[in-house]
């Protein structure tokens, strides 16, 4: 059921239209019992999802009795993270989500599909797996809160991505990851329907299907320097987040007229402090960079490669060395093969000797890390001079005569060059 859909890349749906519009939902679904929230993290800060957990508190009470942070593989969020983001909702309603041992299993997507979906890439199967919670039947509303963007291992981020990767199980995560990397991220990114979005509609349509879950979706975009909510769509099934994933591909795809030489991309320090979350830097510009080109990342704040122990480990040992290097090492190394999720993100954020990339971190991260894994290095002081980014417009800039395009922040969107986006 769809119960809500609004948006246009002009439109600006404000906050107070966003409460009535959720009280109103709220009140067609009759009283529950009890309430469990999923929004995303504090690397999906702009999503808007604070501030609509905060609503959703506002309105169901002691009803809303959990909020579990849909952590997929990233580290839990600090008490200070929660405050900032979701303010008012109690400290004691969070929930940590541990990937590797609070999941159970619900079903398995068969190996025959996945070779059909992948056209005959692979042919493993996945266990569903979602965080134990999820299926306490006491709850008769879960409510998964997020935002739809393009997206680099599943072509369009939320909906079900929320449910079997923020709050699902490592089999799961590394299996999906793994078949996005392999099918080819360029044929993925910014389209609602892929090989990866299949597996996961024949784990929700099979074995989810019995629960609550209701979506909550927004449509983001810069307007003015500051960020407004394009859309808000409500709905349980794939008709939601399909009305989203149209809206977000016209407002969140930036075209651009011309292959991009040199690309400065900033990563906020509140946001990015690993590689595992700043590759978007590669990820979202690597369909815009010319064959040659370079990419600049200003990273202030790094200062590891993986979120997770085990899968920074992994990086530092194998490096964004290329798919051929990454799929011989994965063939050969049992640590990867339990790790297909890290073997997908080697593979995503290389860029396949197509174009260099410079990573600038401040001093958590040292030259000898940075190029162990196969990136240039630039200290961010020395770099920040020659690229100012308070100086700096999203966009096309010239700087001492140098044309260069700079990115404020990847995770906003996708760039592509007509093409390389086909």
């Amino acid at each position: 059921m769809l119960y809500f859909a609004r948006g246009s890349k002009t439109d600006v749906i404000t906050p107070g239209e966003i409460r009535e519009i959720l009280g109103k939902v709220f009140d067609k679904m009759g009283r529950k019992k009890r309430v469990l929230a999923i929004p995303p993290d504090f690397t999906r800060f702009n999503s808007y999802a604070g501030p609509i957990t905060e609503m959703i508190n506002d309105y169901y009470g002691d009803t809303l009795t959990d909020v579990m942070p849909a952590l997929g593989t990233h580290s839990p969020m600090t008490d200070g993270q929660i405050k900032t983001m979701f303010g008012s909702v109690p400290a004691d309603k969070f929930r940590i989500h541990d990937w590797r041992n609070d999941v159970v299993t619900i079903g398995t997507v068969p190996g025959e599909y996945v070779s059909e979906v992948t056209e005959g890439r692979l042919d493993y199967s996945l266990n569903a797996q979602v965080n134990k919670l999820l299926l306490d039947p006491s709850f008769d509303l879960i409510l998964s809160v997020g935002q739809v963007v393009p997206h680099e291992v599943i072509g369009m981020a939320n909906y079900t991505k929320n449910i079997f990767v923020g709050v699902g199980g490592s089999d799961f995560i590394n299996k999906s990851h793994f078949i996005g990397a392999c099918y080819g991220m360029e044929r993925i990114m910014g389209r609602a329907k892929s090989p990866v979005r299949d597996v996961f509609e024949y784990a929700r349509v099979n074995y989810a299907k019995d629960l609550p879950i209701v979506y909550v979706l927004t449509v983001r975009d810069k307007q003015d320097g500051q960020m407004v909510t394009r859309g808000l769509f409500i709905g349980d099934d794939f008709e939601c987040f399909q009305k989203a994933a149209d809206l977000s591909l016209e407002t969140n795809f930036i075209m651009v007229d011309k292959q991009i030489r040199k690309c400065v991309v900033y990563l906020d320090p509140e946001e990015f402090k690993s590689t595992w979350l700043g590759n978007k830097a590669v990820y979202r510009t690597r369909m815009a960079i010319a064959d040659g080109g370079e990419l600049i990342v200003l990273a202030p704040a790094l200062k590891e490669f993986g979120e997770d122990r085990t899968i920074d480990g992994l990086i530092r040992k194998y490096g964004y060395k290329g798919t051929p290097h990454t799929l011989e090492c994965t063939n050969a190394n049992k640590d990867l093969q339990d790790n297909l999720g890290a073997s997908a993100h080697l593979i995503h954020g290389s860029s396949e000797g197509r174009f260099s990339i410079t990573y600038c971190p401040g001093d958590g991260v040292s030259r000898e890390e940075i190029e162990g894994v196969g990136f240039g290095y630039c200290h961010y002081d020395e770099m920040a001079a020659r690229y100012p980014v308070d100086k700096l417009k999203d966009g096309w800039n010239v700087v001492d005569g140098e044309e260069i395009y700079y990115i404020s922040n990847p995770a906003l969107g996708l760039w592509a060059h007509p093409d390389r986006f086909k």
